[in-house]
């Protein structure tokens, strides 16, 4: 009889120890834990140590409050029928830490993975929504565009869950092989058109400016023969002046002396021998020095002197 009452003392104090510790329960940092009472929800606790009725209350659910992330796989088709496989990561977590967002969270979803199913079928399906609208070529320059519809679309729905999209990030975004065939022959093309037209407007600029350039060096050539003329001309004026000047001095101071005026002539006809041999640079020049060519000469000379400037033939009279 003592050894049953020993073990009864024995047994209800084991069971009073484990009635004690059951009524502590520590709820790590960033998690929070949904107690039930007779299975209907009694209140939520928070981080750090919390009491609890043994036996009556127990822990329905351990929520975690943190960020959590799932990658996704899944294709979409365009407007004009291309198959689009898309790699993604979703990054969500509880919306807050109120009573009534941890119920929507707790008893929402029978369990997390019809939470995840009915999550990632949501953004798969606004993903193929905005896709479908979008022809093939468009889609690589709209992923922002992408990640603010589905956004837009699911907000709403995963606040009633209790959820929060914080951020979809699309990876990649790949076609099937032979469409990617097909886009990199395009790109090609387009690149190929592209530098031909730059060669194209460099040539033209290039046979631009050299004709440009050819045609003011020609403007400028032309211009400085003309003034070369002008001066050549206003030289030869000058010297022609400086001779009639020199030769009517030399004639008045001969006649004064009594001396035959053909004596200039005489001195000219010798300086321009004297200047060919001089200056001829081995050029042939047929002359006739002779002192009858020389009167011959000088004959003709003087009879031009001697006939009117009127008189003269003009350039074309036969």
């Amino acid at each position: 009889m003592e050894l049953i009452l020993v073990a009864f003392i024995m047994m209800a104090g084991f069971f009073c120890v484990i009635l004690f510790f059951g009524c502590f329960n520590v709820v790590g940092q960033g998690t929070a834990v949904v107690l039930t009472r007779f299975g209907k929800f009694a209140r939520v606790q928070r981080a750090g140590l919390n009491f609890k009725l043994p036996i009556i209350e127990a822990s329905a659910k351990r929520l975690s409050l943190q960020n959590q992330s799932v990658e996704l796989n899944f294709q979409a088709i365009t407007f004009d029928q291309a198959n689009v496989h898309f790699k993604a990561m979703l990054l969500y977590s509880v919306l807050n830490s109120d009573e009534e967002t941890i119920l929507n969270v707790a008893f929402k979803f029978v369990d997390e993975r019809s939470f995840m199913i009915a999550l990632t079928r949501s953004v798969e399906g606004s993903v193929r929504a905005f896709v479908a609208t979008k022809k093939q070529a468009e889609i690589l320059a709209l992923r922002r565009e992408i990640i603010d519809s589905v956004k837009d679309q699911l907000d709403q729905a995963l606040a009633s869950w209790g959820y929060h999209l914080i951020d979809l990030q699309i990876n990649d975004i790949g076609f099937d092989e032979e469409i990617s065939r097909s886009m990199a022959k395009v790109v090609a093309s387009s690149n190929l058109k592209a530098a031909a037209e730059n060669e194209g407007q460099a040539l033209l600029i290039t046979k631009t400016k050299g004709a440009e350039a050819e045609g003011n060096a020609i403007k400028i050539a032309a211009e400085a023969e003309r003034q070369a003329a002008q001066l050549r001309g206003q030289g030869i004026a000058l010297f022609r002046g400086e001779v009639a000047k020199g030769m009517t001095e030399a004639a008045a101071e001969m006649a004064k002396a009594n001396l035959d005026v053909s004596f200039i002539l005489f001195s000219m006809w010798t300086e321009s021998i004297k200047h060919f041999a001089e200056y001829g640079k081995g050029n042939i020049i047929f002359l006739d020095g002779s002192p009858e060519n020389m009167q011959e000469t000088m004959k003709h000379m003087m009879g031009m002197a001697r006939v009117p400037v009127g008189a003269l033939p003009k350039s074309g009279d036969q």
